[in-house]
């Protein structure tokens, strides 16, 4: 067996392993054997990084928009210039086909970083009025302070850059942990962007990473210093934050989990609608908040449909970071396959397995692209967020019903309709209670436009401008004249 390589915590400018020295084992999904090791933070290394980042923070809260665009505009550049590398660190993290990584994700990255580096040179308030006799009132936009960051293991370095890049750009101080199981890439963000900083003689607390499990994640949350913390997660992981964080008020953003219904009307193009929709499900391995996972079928053509479906899905290969002709690799480790394996094994005897349903291969974590059909609203299946390579489908009858299904479920992140109906998909847009609609098509994703949901999806944006000024806070400043 090859020796592990060694992942570090970045604290202040400087590579550090845990304080008491516990680390953790770092899972190929691929194979199921360990790869690499990382710290498991404790409250000594969460004490220094919150300490970096809040020494940090008065001098970069006072830096120029300009200076702030400069470090995002290099950290852009060097993401890709360096993205062969950076997507080595990522494949063996996740497994993800290597090409598809380097073409759907790197790009977006870079393109989301240059977007807040612009955003940053837009951070201002109300023009100056006199709203009472003798007063000048204005309005400050001001960055919050050290924000505690957690991503997850979906998208550890895209989710990694929606975190830190709207942060930097307001002129808060980060510190942020990727999930237990894929920090290989965010430590060489942390890398790459700690020599940027140090190179513009910037302050070095700007942009911390330390690795660790949830305990970790709770101490930062916990912790007396920052004054935001951000977690991109689960929905139970969600909850746990928003209680901790209540206890000294700290501001809260939470994207969590989702249950996005994906309505298809009896006018649409089958053959369209099933060639966006099973890309959109399985991708990922159908490890997205997005994922187009629960379809609603118009009775008329449900069996036609299904049909489709069943043969996309057979048509849909997993495989290896470097196999060929490859949509997705296998789930991120082995309590997320027992999960997925799970839903099926419960399903109910009106189910029916339409393709896959199945492990894939004894090594690894790999699970076949799988569509149910004759499920039922109330169903576990239906109801709960499955994160795994599996689209099910429900037949009904007209708009009103579809509205309901749609809507009857505790997530509410993201859906999308499939009509040639402009009139029907705007009553459809309107009535969907979830934070994005996507019409004939399902999950593209823009840095202009803002990506965050409602009830148990969790509250706050990511990207746009609405994500920018979630890391700022407003004050008025009111003076006699």
């Amino acid at each position: 067996m090859s020796e592990l390589r060694t992942l570090r915590n970045y604290i202040n400018g400087e590579f550090v392993d845990a304080a008491d020295g516990r680390t953790l084992d770092i899972i190929d999904p691929t194979t199921g054997e360990a790869y690499a090791t990382s710290p498991l933070s404790g409250a000594a290394d969460v004490d220094a990084a919150m300490a970096a980042a809040d020494a940090a923070f008065p001098i970069w809260r006072d830096a120029t928009p300009s200076t702030r665009q400069k470090l995002l505009l290099k950290i852009a550049d060097a993401v890709e210039a360096r993205a062969d590398e950076i997507v080595d660190a990522e494949v063996r993290n996740t497994g993800k086909p290597r090409g598809l990584t380097l073409s759907e994700e790197i790009g977006p990255m870079v393109d989301q970083i240059r977007f807040f580096a612009g955003a940053a040179r837009l951070l201002e308030g109300k023009a100056a009025g006199e709203y009472m006799d003798g007063m000048t009132s204005i309005v400050r936009r001001e960055p919050v302070g050290v924000c505690a960051q957690v991503a997850p293991w979906n998208y550890p370095m895209m989710m990694a850059v929606w975190k830190f890049a709207p942060a930097i750009a307001a002129g808060n101080t980060v510190v942020l942990k990727p999930s237990d199981t894929t920090p290989a890439s965010t430590v060489l963000l942390a890398e790459i962007i700690g020599g940027i900083i140090k190179d513009l003689e910037l302050p070095a607390g700007i942009f911390n990473v330390i690795c660790g499990d949830r305990e970790t994640g709770r101490l930062m949350v916990e912790h007396r210093t920052p004054a935001m913390a951000s977690i991109t997660g689960s929905v139970r992981a969600g909850i746990q934050v928003a209680e901790s964080a209540s206890r000294d008020v700290k501001r809260v953003h939470l994207e969590l989990g989702g249950k996005a219904p994906v309505v298809v009307f009896e006018d649409a193009d089958i053959a369209e609608a099933v060639e966006g929709i099973s890309v959109a499900g399985f991708f990922n391995a159908g490890q997205d908040c997005t994922a187009a996972t629960r379809v609603l079928v118009h009775e008329s053509i449900h069996d036609a449909f299904v049909e489709a479906l069943a043969k996309a899905a057979a048509d849909t290969k997993t495989g290896g970071v470097d196999d060929e002709d490859v949509l997705y690799g296998p789930l991120n480790n082995a309590n997320q396959l027992k999960q997925v394996s799970g839903f099926i094994e419960r399903l109910p005897a009106h189910a029916k397995v339409e393709a896959g349903g199945h492990r894939v291969g004894d090594k690894g974590y790999f699970y076949a692209p799988t569509v149910v059909s004759g499920l039922n609203q109330d169903d576990e299946i239906i109801q709960n967020e499955v994160f795994g390579p599996v689209i099910t489908v429900q037949r009904f009858t007209d708009e009103d019903q579809a509205v309901s299904y749609a809507n009857g479920v505790e997530f509410a992140l993201a859906s999308s309709v499939w009509t040639k109906d402009h009139a029907r998909a705007m009553r459809m847009s309107r009535r969907l209670d979830f934070g994005c609609v996507w019409i004939n098509t399902h999950i593209p994703l823009v840095a202009e436009m803002p990506h965050g949901g409602f009830k148990k999806s969790g509250y706050g944006k990511d990207l746009s401008s609405y994500g920018f000024e979630d890391y700022t806070r407003v004050k008025h400043v009111m003076t006699a004249i």
